[in-house]
């Protein structure tokens, strides 16, 4: 956590879930942050509590915001980027709409975000994108949202290798974290899915914030990684699906 003191972090999706907790760690570790997301209220709710948190609000779907956003941004040591999107359902089914709009939120949106900021960001600084694990084992009615994340993981890869040695990029791939990413669904449903979705893994339960910040936290880090795809998944990679 000492590499971070006195770095300035900007974590677009700061105001809930895993983007919180990469805020709240960074604070404590005694580095500076810069919390963007859609929404100023919740943005300043996480900041009331931090001392000297900046607020700097950005729509990433906007190519217009990107660019208000990447001209008031300070100069930064790391970017992360953990804002999402999902669509889920059969392919047959799944309004090509809702794939675009996907798509525009989770691969372009932070696409953006990357591209507007590279002048801001120090040398040896770093990007860390956000992915999942339906890229590389794919489950049923995900198939969208596995392309997205594929998208995703091979942008990483091309800008590792581009803009190296001056910046690092790297890219987290949680598994089923228990988060606000899930609070559209009825409390029940949702418990009942994140233990039967534990208890398929070998890790046996469904991951934390924190566990899947602390991946990030590792990549912005570790100067030596770039161009890696981290799993935070409990084991989802090997783990036994249900049959059809």
């Amino acid at each position: 956590m000492d590499a971070l003191k006195g770095k300035t972090v900007a974590v677009v999706g700061g105001g809930s879930g895993i983007g919180e907790a990469i805020v709240r760690a960074v604070h404590a570790g005694g580095g500076r942050v810069v919390l963007s997301s859609r929404s100023r209220t919740r943005l300043e709710g996480v900041a009331s509590s931090l001392n000297g948190a900046t607020v700097l609000p950005v729509d990433m779907t906007e190519k217009a915001s990107v660019q208000r956003w990447a001209a008031e941004l300070p100069m930064i040591d790391h970017l992360v980027i953990s804002a999402s999107s999902a669509a889920h359902g059969a392919f047959a089914e799944l309004e090509e709409d809702a794939v675009r709009a996907m798509f525009d939120a989770k691969f372009f949106g932070p696409y953006r975000m990357a591209k507007e900021s590279l002048n801001k960001i120090n040398d040896g600084g770093s990007i860390t994108f956000f992915s999942g694990v339906l890229s590389r084992r794919p489950g049923m009615n995900c198939s969208g949202l596995g392309a997205v994340n594929g998208a995703v993981e091979s942008l990483c890869y091309g800008l590792a290798l581009e803009l190296g040695p001056r910046i690092r990029v790297n890219c987290v791939s949680p598994g089923m974290i228990r988060s606000e990413a899930y609070a559209g669904l009825e409390e029940q449903a949702r418990e009942d899915m994140y233990s039967a979705t534990g208890a398929s893994l070998p890790a046996g339960r469904v991951g934390e914030v924190e566990e899947a910040a602390s991946a990030a936290l590792y990549l912005m880090t570790n100067t030596y990684s770039t161009g890696v795809v981290l799993d935070v998944d409990g084991g989802h990679m090997i783990r036994q699906y249900a049959t059809r």
